[in-house]
């Protein structure tokens, strides 16, 4: 729709509606049936799942209208949304974390979690190619495919440079 902005190399599947004013990144793949309504910000290299939805308004009616009340939402470079996920307005969704399908995320995702559920709940840490992270006495992690290794401290994840 009017105002939205789409980077180059994304790949848009049917029945996908884009509200006026998103902000869709370079290499995204959103899948058919998604719904990503005004004030949804998608960095590059994000994947959202079939049928995802994104909401914008924390209190919708029918007969109110709150055109001027859209609440931001934020998803951050190599994310993956899962299929059928909803992601209630107001939420940043951390960069290469993994919301697994069907999930109902109603606050912030961290870096490279794993949340699933509804409501969302973190269940681990992924690598920034998609794998499940676990972490050693040593605080490392390896992701299997990239042998990239990963650290956390404090709850936060960070990859070994």
């Amino acid at each position: 729709m009017s105002k939205s902005q789409i980077g180059s190399r994304c790949n848009i599947g049917q029945n996908v509606v884009i509200s006026p004013e998103v902000k869709i990144g370079n290499s995204v793949k959103i899948q058919n049936n998604v719904s990503i309504y005004t004030g949804v910000t998608i960095e590059d290299e994000v994947f959202i799942g079939p049928s995802a939805v994104f909401t914008n308004i924390l209190n919708p009616r029918s007969n109110v209208s709150r055109r001027g009340q859209f609440v931001k939402t934020l998803v951050k470079r190599g994310a993956t949304i899962g299929a059928n996920a909803t992601v209630i307005c107001g939420i940043t969704i951390g960069e290469f974390s993994f919301v697994g399908a069907g999930c109902v995320v109603t606050k912030d995702v961290p870096a490279y979690a794993l949340v699933f559920g509804n409501p969302g709940v973190q269940k681990g840490w992924m690598s920034e190619l998609g794998h499940k992270l676990e972490f050693d006495e040593n605080r490392i992690a390896v992701c299997p495919e990239s042998q990239q290794q990963y650290t956390i401290k404090e709850d936060i994840v960070t990859r070994v440079v």
